[in-house]
C-alpha cells in the first residue's frame, strides 16, 4: 500500500486523521478550532480554502451542518422569524457554498461527509447513506456521503441499534441526540458532528486501498 497525501477538512476530533496515521499515511486534519484529538502536529488550524490549492490524494470534508441540515428548517420561516430567518437563508447560502467548494475542488478522489439535509436537491443526492451501527458502534446516526473516485463504505460490523426515544408529539429521535440538547450549545454541536470510531476506522481502511 503506497503512502497517500490526505487532507481531513473540518475535523478538529482527528478521528479519521488518526486511523489514516495508523496506517502510515500522511494525513492531516484542519479545522478554524484547535485540534482536540491529541496530535496538534498533524492539525492545520486554518480556513481550509488555500489547502485545497494543494496537490491531495484524497481530501475527505465534514462542512458544518447547521444551516444544511433538514432538521433546522423550521427556522427559516421569515413570516414567523423575521430578521432571525433572514440571517439563516444568507448563512445557509454560505454553507452551501463552502460544501461545494469541496465538491468541486480539483482532486481525483473526494468524500463529503453531512446528515440529511438540503443538498441532495441544491447538490445531488448522496452515493451513500450509512449508520454507525453498520460498524460496530451502537448509536443511529444518518450520515450521507457524496463520493468521487471513491468506493461506497462496506458494512464491517452490523450491531443492534438502540432505541428511539419518543415525544409527546409522536415524533422520535436517537436518545443520544435528543440528550445532547442539555448540553451547552458548542459542545452539542460538537457531539452531534463526531465521526464515531467503526465509520473512522472504516474509511482509513477502505479508501486508501
Amino acid at each position: 500500500m503506497d503512502q497517500m497525501k490526505v487532507l481531513v477538512a473540518c475535523e478538529e476530533s482527528q478521528a479519521v486523521t488518526k486511523e489514516l496515521r495508523k496506517l502510515g499515511h500522511e494525513a492531516f486534519s484542519c479545522d478554524i478550532l484547535p485540534c482536540s484529538g491529541g496530535h496538534p502536529e498533524w492539525h492545520l488550524q486554518q480556513d481550509v480554502t488555500e489547502l485545497l490549492k494543494q496537490s491531495w490524494d484524497i481530501i475527505i470534508a465534514f462542512p458544518p451542518c447547521t444551516y444544511l441540515t433538514v432538521t433546522g428548517n423550521r427556522w427559516f420561516n421569515i413570516e414567523r422569524y423575521g430578521e432571525k430567518a433572514i440571517k439563516r437563508h444568507a448563512n445557509r447560502k454560505k454553507a452551501i457554498s463552502f460544501f461545494m467548494m469541496f465538491a468541486n475542488a480539483n482532486c481525483s478522489k473526494i468524500a463529503i461527509e453531512n446528515p440529511v439535509g438540503i443538498m441532495s436537491t441544491k447538490y445531488r443526492k448522496p452515493d451513500q447513506i450509512i449508520n454507525p451501527y453498520q460498524f460496530g458502534d451502537a448509536f443511529e446516526k444518518k450520515t450521507c456521503l457524496w463520493l468521487k473516485g471513491l468506493p461506497k463504505l462496506q458494512p464491517t460490523n452490523i450491531v443492534k441499534p438502540p432505541k428511539r426515544k419518543q415525544f409527546k408529539s409522536g415524533k422520535t429521535m436517537p436518545s443520544w441526540y435528543a440528550d445532547a440538547w442539555k448540553l451547552p450549545k458548542e459542545e452539542r454541536a460538537k457531539l452531534r458532528s463526531k465521526t464515531f470510531p467503526g465509520i473512522a476506522k472504516a474509511i482509513a481502511e477502505q479508501w486508501t486501498k
